[in-house]
C-alpha cells in the first residue's frame, strides 16, 4: 500500500472561495450564514443559509471548457470552480501527466430541479384536471425540453465535468451517501491511490440544495433552524439553545497523490491520509442511534485501517450539525471510543460558520482537517455560549486554538444511518 498526502487544495464556500480566504475566515470565527438571495424567502419560515454567492467558476477552468458551463447545474460549477482551485495550489502541470493515472471521486446527491425552467411547461401540458396531456404541445415545435437539459440533474455530472475538463481518464466514481458523501469520496480516492489504481486523484465533494422545493422539504422533516437570531448566530453546534441546522452548499475538492510521487516534484504537501472508516446505524431512516455506536463504529474502523490507536487522536473536526440528536449522539461516540481521554481531546465544528452543506460538508471539512494540521491550527465552533450538560467535551467555543495535534480525525453522520471517519497526519 503506497503513502497517500494532500498536495492540493480547493474550496468553494459561504465565507471564503479558495484556501486562503476561506481558512482566514475559519480561524478568525467568520460566518458566510446570511439572508437568502438566490430566491425570494419571504414567504419561507427559513430565510437564512450559508449561500456562496456570485462565484463564476470561469477563471479556474481551461478556456474549452467554458462553454459547457451553461450545461452545469450549482453544484457542478462549485466542483469544477473548486477541481480548478485544487489542481492550481498543487502546482501540477496536467499537460505534462498520464491522463489515464489521474482519477476523480466525487462526492454529491439530489440535485434539484430548476422550477423556474420546468414550470412553463409542466403548466403548458396540464389539462383542466392536471394530469399530463403530450398533446396538447405544438409538434412543430420539437422537443418542448433543451436536448442537454437532463444532464444538469445527473448526480454524476459533477465527476464527468472535472473529468473533460482536467482530461482525468483513470477511475471516476460518484458517491451519493448522503451527509457522508463528501468523506466517503475522500476516502475511497485515497484507497485508489493507496492500491496503485491511480497517481493522482482529483477527490471532494459538491453540493446545493438551496431551492424552494427542497427548503420546504427540509422544514417539513424539522431539521432545520427556526431561531429568530442575525444569521451569524443561528448555527450553534453543541450549544443548549440549538434547534436545527442551518442549509449551505459549496465545493471542497482535495488533490491526493502518491507521496513519493509528491515530494520529487517538490509539491505542497499538507497532510497524510491514513485511513477511512464507515458504518451504518440500521436504526431509523431520519434519526441516528442515539448511543452513537453506528459513529463509534465508524471511527473504529478508519483507526484500524490507519494502525493507530484512540489515544493518538489530537484533534477532531467534528460533522457538528447544531441538531439536538446529531450533536449528543456525536458526544456520545467520541467517548464510545475515547474512553476517559474523551474530554482531552480538542473538537470543533465549522459548520457554525458555513451551515451544513450535505454531500459537500465532509469534504469542505477535509479541506478544513489538512489545513489544521499544517498551520497547528484549530478553527472555533462559533455561537457556542450557553453550553449543553449533555455535550460535555472541548468544543473550542468561539476563539480558535493553536495546537500542534500529530492526527486529526474528521467525521460525518447522514440521514439513514449513514456514518463516515476520516484521519489524517501532519507531515
Amino acid at each position: 500500500m503506497r503513502r497517500v498526502v494532500v498536495s492540493g487544495l480547493g474550496v468553494v464556500a459561504p465565507n471564503g472561495i479558495g484556501r486562503e480566504a476561506f481558512w482566514s475566515a475559519c480561524k478568525n470565527g467568520r460566518s458566510g450564514i446570511s439572508r437568502i438571495s438566490a430566491f425570494d424567502p419571504s414567504s419561507f419560515p427559513i430565510q437564512v443559509a450559508g449561500e456562496v454567492k456570485n462565484f463564476d467558476p470561469m477563471p479556474w477552468v481551461p478556456e474549452t471548457t467554458r462553454k459547457s458551463l451553461k450545461l452545469m447545474g450549482r453544484a457542478a460549477r462549485f466542483g469544477i470552480g473548486a477541481a480548478g482551485l485544487a489542481i492550481l495550489d498543487s502546482g501540477l502541470e496536467l499537460a505534462r501527466e498520464n491522463p489515464e493515472r489521474i482519477g476523480v471521486c466525487m462526492g454529491g446527491g439530489l440535485v434539484p430541479i430548476d422550477m423556474t425552467e420546468i414550470m412553463p411547461l409542466l403548466l403548458k401540458v396540464a389539462d383542466e384536471n392536471g394530469k399530463f396531456d403530450l398533446n396538447r404541445l405544438d409538434p412543430a415545435n420539437g422537443s418542448p425540453l433543451f436536448p442537454l437539459w437532463l444532464l444538469k440533474y445527473l448526480p454524476n455530472m459533477v465527476a464527468a465535468h472535472i473529468s473533460m475538463a482536467f482530461n482525468a481518464q483513470g477511475p471516476n466514481s460518484t458517491i451519493t451517501t448522503a451527509c457522508v458523501a463528501g468523506t466517503q469520496a475522500v476516502g475511497e480516492g485515497f484507497r485508489m491511490i493507496a492500491r496503485g489504481e491511480a497517481d493522482v486523484c482529483i477527490t471532494g465533494g459538491a453540493d446545493s440544495r438551496l431551492d424552494p422545493l427542497l427548503m420546504m422539504a427540509y422544514n417539513a422533516l424539522g431539521t432545520l433552524s427556526k431561531a429568530d437570531r442575525p444569521p451569524e448566530e443561528v448555527s450553534r453546534p453543541f450549544d443548549r439553545l440549538r434547534d436545527g441546522f442551518v442549509l449551505g452548499e459549496g465545493a471542497g475538492v482535495l488533490i491526493l497523490e502518491d507521496f513519493e510521487r509528491a515530494r520529487a516534484r517538490s509539491a505542497p504537501i499538507y497532510a497524510e491520509v491514513l485511513g477511512f472508516g464507515s458504518s451504518f446505524d440500521a436504526y431509523s431512516i431520519t434519526k441516528p442511534d442515539p448511543t452513537g455506536k453506528g459513529g463509534a463504529r465508524a471511527i473504529r474502523n478508519a483507526l484500524q485501517e490507519a494502525r493507530l490507536n484512540p489515544s493518538d487522536i489530537g484533534y477532531i473536526n467534528a460533522h457538528g450539525t447544531s441538531t439536538r440528536l446529531n450533536d449528543a449522539m456525536e458526544t456520545a461516540a467520541v467517548k464510545n471510543v475515547m474512553g476517559e481521554n474523551a474530554r482531552a481531546v480538542p473538537i470543533s465544528s465549522i459548520k457554525s460558520m458555513i451551515g451544513h452543506s450535505i454531500g459537500a460538508s465532509g469534504a469542505v471539512e477535509a479541506v478544513a482537517l489538512a489545513l489544521s494540521l499544517h498551520d497547528h491550527v484549530i478553527p472555533p465552533t462559533i455561537n457556542l455560549t450557553n453550553p449543553d450538560p449533555a455535550c460535555d467535551l472541548d468544543y473550542i467555543p468561539n476563539i480558535a486554538r493553536d495546537h500542534t495535534p500529530r492526527v486529526a480525525l474528521s467525521t460525518s453522520f447522514g440521514f439513514g444511518g449513514q456514518n463516515g471517519a476520516l484521519i489524517m497526519k501532519a507531515i
